[in-house]
């Protein structure tokens, strides 16, 4: 058993000759972050463990055998899909969900709490169609409900709704124009349970208005801009400066203006929205207890207030370090969470002699972060220099120099032979400045220099001061997959997942398909520039997994150098309770379809294409077919033998011939 000792560096490899899938577990934090719902098995490979500590063990699953199966060819039983993969586990958002409902249930019975909680899922979290309607039907017992920000989600979450339970919550937020309050309206009028919650207070007006002529009567919740403020990234828009909210003096001339209108009794709910990844429960105090106040005034003012709805904020810990000072974690359990907000809300209330509120939440990166894991594979690696062993000749290195430089190699030479390493680093930084210039300069050929960069290489290397950090070239978009990594700073855990019960030798950063020199990870989590990995094999795949990121980032992501989305599995148990069977199975968008999502007709392209065959090549089917082919094939890296373009060019060339 090895000590997982939390302030011990996790990335200092153990003394011990032997190394176990143990040994990788403590490397990559895999039982500070994944707990409880990945672990490294005794083959090595990532597990995943869908009902978290109640996972029986024959129920887990082996995360490499998910991928192998997702990418062996359809004719050998596979699914013929192509890396990136993201694989869903529908069981681990249900466990998620239930999870939720549980903190707050146990809460309220422990503080003595005299109503309910319902929560509601954000949909802009991650729109995925499995995911919304997976989690309204695991949440159908709970009341469960969605949140949408835009006419789509409020379309969307209208139709998923119809099959939820007729008491969830759909709250809708966002800026809101005619057309997406009366959408709003008509959910009611079709028994669904929308709350229009204003944001600014101009949007006043238009519900009022849109009410009355469509015979609607409306349910109307507010949001409030609270004067506690969240540090960091995700609390930028809160505090009195923050982007949406009515300030006091707003609400209380909304208030006075429902009145006016005899519709105090629609206004039923009380929203904010602090900032995501909240740190501490302690902040979570003052902000909910700001808003018990606000809730409980709205009460002496005569609305018929029924919910307080604290928004998201609920977070995760992404580095596994339970820190409250990094936005990359979180100092606090699910259940402090619950028992924070059911016993400030409680007390405020309780003190205002005011009947507890339903309490709700939008939690959706605590949701759905778990339940997905995006995977990829590493293709080559290479390094800063060229193997020095391979192009230091001294006699090319004095060849080409000019009088400078060969003084100064000389003095590199002396120091050499003196064991000098430190100015040997000097004098070879000199040399190659002076070479630099020379070649700039037209009076140094490029093997010369070339031998010169070899040989500082090879001196640094001597010296120990060499970068040793390899660069793991992966096939994978940063931008299309990963965008809260190149926009905010946002670290999620990535390690390997197989071949964890092996020692990894070598270090990397990640290096993306992407022409951009932003498509790199060379940040991780734990403050590291570069990760463990191994050396690349020639038999087989080396496949990374990024974890935690099932919220926001396929929303997020765009179309950069028109690389798709990725392939999707969804997982769930076998029949037999062991093992596991792919529910569904969906291949990323071919190059054709982010052509046309970027107003291109590929059709017409193909056509252009096809009539220039003819003109230039000559009556060639193949050569045609391949080209249609091309159309409807995946953006990422494929493997050398799938390609048919090249085997259509080389025929006709015969054929020429």
């Amino acid at each position: 058993m090895v000590e997982d000792n939390h302030n011990a560096d996790p990335y200092v490899l153990p003394a011990a000759a032997a190394w176990s899938p143990a040994h990788s577990a403590m490397l990559y934090r895999v039982d500070r972050w994944g707990a409880p719902y990945f672990a490294v098995n005794a083959a090595g490979n990532i597990s995943v463990r869908p009902s978290g500590d109640d996972t029986l063990p024959h129920h887990e699953i082996d995360l490499l055998k998910v991928v192998s199966m997702a990418a062996a060819p359809k004719s050998s039983g596979g699914l013929g899909l192509e890396l990136p993969l993201v694989v869903r586990f529908p069981k681990l958002l249900q466990n998620r969900v239930e999870a939720l409902q549980s903190a707050f249930g146990l809460a309220m019975e422990s503080h003595g709490y005299d109503a309910h909680y319902q929560g509601v899922y954000p949909v802009k979290s991650n729109h995925d169609k499995y995911v919304v309607e997976d989690i309204v039907q695991f949440g159908s017992g709970f009341r469960f409900g969605l949140e949408s920000g835009s006419k789509p989600e409020l379309l969307l979450a209208m139709s998923c709704l119809c099959n939820g339970s007729p008491d969830a919550l759909l709250v809708c937020n966002g800026f809101k124009d005619a057309d997406y309050i009366s959408l709003a309206l008509v959910a009611r009028k079709l028994h669904l349970n929308s709350v229009i919650v204003l944001e600014q207070e101009q949007e006043l007006d238009l519900v009022i208005h849109i009410a009355r002529k469509v015979l609607v009567r409306p349910v109307i919740g507010l949001r409030a801009k609270l004067r506690t403020k969240h540090a960091g990234h995700f609390g930028s828009t809160s505090g009195e400066n923050g982007k949406f909210g009515l300030t006091t003096a707003q609400i209380l001339r909304v208030v006075k203006k429902l009145g006016e209108c005899e519709m105090l009794d629609c206004l039923q709910l009380l929203h904010f929205h602090v900032g995501s990844q909240i740190p501490s429960t302690s902040l979570l105090a003052d902000c909910v207890a700001e808003a018990a106040q606000i809730y409980c005034e709205l009460v002496r003012h005569g609305a018929c207030m029924k919910v307080i709805d604290v928004g998201g904020g609920l977070g995760i810990d992404y580095d596994g370090s339970k820190s409250e000072d990094s936005g990359m974690s979180i100092g606090y359990s699910l259940e402090d969470y619950a028992s924070t907000v059911v016993q400030t809300v409680g007390i405020v209330c309780d003190g205002k002699a005011v009947k507890h509120p339903v309490i709700c939440s939008e939690s959706g990166r605590a949701i759905v972060s778990h339940h997905s894991i995006l995977v990829f594979e590493a293709v080559s690696t290479s390094k800063h220099g060229d193997d020095p062993q391979q192009i230091v000749s001294p006699c090319l290195v004095v060849e080409g120099l000019s009088d400078e430089a060969r003084a100064v190699y000389r003095s590199l030479y002396a120091a050499a032979m003196s064991n000098e390493y430190e100015r040997c680093v000097v004098y070879g930084e000199q040399l190659k400045e002076i070479c630099v210039e020379q070649f700039k300069q037209g009076c140094l050929e490029m093997e010369h220099l070339a031998a010169v960069d070899g040989l500082c290489e090879f001196i640094s290397n001597a010296a120990g001061v060499s970068d040793p950090v390899l660069t793991y070239h992966v096939n994978l978009s940063v931008f299309t997959s990963i965008p809260d990594f190149w926009g905010i700073g946002q670290l999620f855990p990535i390690l390997p997942i197989h071949r964890l019960d092996e020692r990894p030798a070598l270090r990397g950063f990640l290096s993306d398909l992407t022409c951009d020199s932003d498509g790199k990870i060379d940040k991780f989590i734990g403050g590291e520039s570069s990760l463990p990995l191994h050396k690349l094999e020639g038999g087989g795949g080396y496949y990374l997994g990024m974890f935690l990121g099932g919220a926001y980032e396929e929303a997020l992501g765009g179309v950069h150098n028109l690389f798709g989305g990725p392939s999707v599995v969804r997982v769930g148990q076998s029949g037999g309770g062991s093992g596991f069977a792919v529910k569904s199975a969906v291949p990323g968008p071919s190059c054709g379809d982010v052509l046309r999502g970027m107003q291109h007709r590929p059709e017409l392209m193909f056509q252009t294409l096809r009539h220039r065959v003819e003109e230039f090549v000559g009556d060639c089917e193949a050569l045609v077919d391949a080209l249609a082919c091309c159309f409807g094939s995946m953006p990422y890296l494929a493997a050398a033998s799938s390609c048919r373009l090249t085997a259509a060019v080389a025929a006709a060339d015969v054929a020429e011939e």
